[in-house]
């Protein structure tokens, strides 16, 4: 049972950042990827296994993002069947505007809920730490983007 919820908890947080994130041409998962590659450019294979989306839903989020001008994709110089993405300026600019706006959401989301935001992520950084994920989202022990994309 707690595990149906925490999914469903992921899916309706992720709906209302699409509702708001849609108006800046931008998806959850867009966002997800977007402070990913704000790491570094890295391989689609990678990026993939790395956000534990398949990499046919992947390649559809890199493929409107780079329509919109916040990553470009090139083709790997040592093994021209690699293809790797990076963040753009236009993507990094993009990613520091809804990084604030997805916080203040998830955190409006989780105060009008009742709950105490700080020991909330305190709670799911726990978890995701304890599930061996080793992605601390970058930040040191402090919001993530929303979480992981999902296929």
């Amino acid at each position: 049972m707690t595990g149906r919820l925490l999914a469903t908890a992921a899916r309706v947080v992720e709906h209302r950042w699409n509702e708001r994130l849609r108006d800046c041409g931008v998806s959850h998962a867009g966002l997800v990827l977007l402070h990913s590659l704000s790491q570094g450019p890295s391989g689609q294979r990678e990026l993939a296994g790395r956000l534990r989306v398949t990499e046919q839903t992947l390649a559809r989020t890199v493929a409107t993002l780079e329509s919109s001008g916040h990553v470009a994709r090139h083709q790997d110089q040592p093994d021209r069947r690699r293809r790797t993405v990076e963040i753009t300026p236009t993507g990094l600019d993009l990613l520091a505007r809804m990084s604030d706006i997805g916080d203040d959401l998830t955190d409006e989301i989780v105060r009008s809920a009742g709950g105490d935001v700080a020991a909330f992520r305190q709670g799911l950084l726990a978890l995701v730490d304890h599930l061996g994920s080793g992605d601390r989202f970058g930040q040191s022990g402090t919001d993530a983007p929303g979480g992981a994309a999902t296929s």
